[in-house]
């Protein structure tokens, strides 16, 4: 076997800062050496218009390997390996190179293209784009996988936004994304071995149950009407609108605390204006995701998680009972403010401070209150 050198994909993110690729990630990358032979195979049909279809054994002892990962955040390197021994439909190992070549190139500039605003399929035919279904899946919000062009200061980048755009090429029915959803288990059949989950808009998504994760959704089936919620972290169905069809597979599936923060957080985006008596403003969805992106940044599986409330003018208030300690925060979701406040009910005790929640370091100094009020001060 000869291996020729072939791919130099670089993951861009903080997760890839330590020169490492997380497995998900390499489950994307495995995606290339189908989409490579099927765009090869392509481009020898239109080299060969004679021909209905490739050679039989066209792809027959040729693979993609992942041969070492260099740093510079973490750089792919991947070869085309060649077993000499075997037969490609009587195609000189050359000119099947040539074949894989076009195909790497095609792909490549195909993503150029959608990063240029242009139309993708002036590179690739559609079947081919539709492996983007699964190539770049795994990728995060500010996360890249840059591919070497023939602009040296201006690689391909694969990212989320791109792969969308992409597959809206393709004019796929459905495509496949990583989800990471919550909600109730208000149906089990177990003889299909499936469910249905309710999410906190109301919408109702099926999914199959795999062995493994049987017994945690009985048991979240079962509390339903306790109000017990889970988190299911998988693979998700969306149609062309958007919209999350079915649960294609799970990976891990949790309960959730009653006090989980998200879920809290999601229910009170159900509030509409007048939720109080008629009167109060609902607090604002933006203000509501950029909480729920600054409290995700923490840590809070040692502390004791807060009740979260709304507020009449459209904020959110968040209070800890904690043993004499009466602690609350109320956040002003537009200013990013928040209004800290501890009372001692043995001592009275008080204390008060007003918090720019846009800078980390204020969460800091709450976070680290609470860690010595909780006890769990390091």
């Amino acid at each position: 076997m000869s291996i020729h050198h072939f791919l130099l994909p670089k993951l861009v993110g903080s997760r890839f800062e330590d020169h490492a690729i997380p497995l998900d990630i390499l489950g994307d990358l495995t995606v290339l050496e189908g989409m490579i032979i099927e765009v090869a195979k392509w481009r020898y049909l239109v080299e060969n218009p004679d021909r209905r279809r490739s050679p039989r054994n066209f792809s027959e002892g040729i693979s993609l390997h992942l041969t070492s990962v260099d740093e510079g955040s973490a750089i792919a390197v991947i070869g085309l390996a060649l077993n000499i021994g075997k037969s490609n439909g009587n195609l000189p190992q050359a000119r099947l190179i040539k074949y894989f070549e076009q195909a790497k190139v095609a792909i490549i500039n195909a993503i150029a293209a959608v990063g240029e605003n242009k139309s993708p399929t002036l590179y690739l035919p559609r079947r081919g784009l539709a492996y983007f279904d699964r190539l770049g899946r795994s990728l995060r919000e500010g996360e890249a996988i840059e591919f070497p062009s023939d602009k040296p200061e201006s690689p391909a980048r694969l990212t989320k936004e791109n792969r969308l755009k992409l597959l809206r090429a393709a004019e796929v029915e459905a495509r496949s994304e990583e989800i990471h959803i919550r909600g109730s288990v208000h149906a089990i059949d177990q003889l299909a071995m499936s469910f249905e989950l309710t999410l906190h808009d109301g919408c109702k998504i099926p999914g199959s149950i795999d062995q493994p994760h049987y017994e945690t959704m009985l048991e979240a089936f079962n509390g339903f009407r306790r109000g017990v919620k889970v988190q299911i972290d998988g693979v998700g169905s969306y149609n062309r609108s958007d919209r999350l069809q079915i649960i294609e597979s799970i990976d891990r599936i949790n309960i959730l605390d009653p006090l989980d923060i998200s879920t809290q957080l999601d229910e009170l985006k159900k509030l509409k204006d007048g939720w109080y008596d008629g009167n109060g403003l609902a607090p604002a969805d933006d203000g509501l995701e950029w909480l729920a992106q600054a409290l995700d940044e923490y840590d809070w599986d040692n502390l004791t998680l807060p009740y979260i409330y709304p507020v009449a003018e459209g904020g959110v208030r968040m209070e800890w009972s904690l043993g004499p300690e009466d602690v609350s925060l109320e956040i002003d979701l537009h200013n990013h403010s928040g209004d800290w406040h501890r009372f001692n009910l043995e001592t009275d005790a008080e204390e008060a401070r007003e918090l720019s929640l846009d800078d980390k370091n204020e969460w800091d100094w709450m976070l680290e209150r609470l860690q010595v009020l909780t006890g769990t001060a390091g």
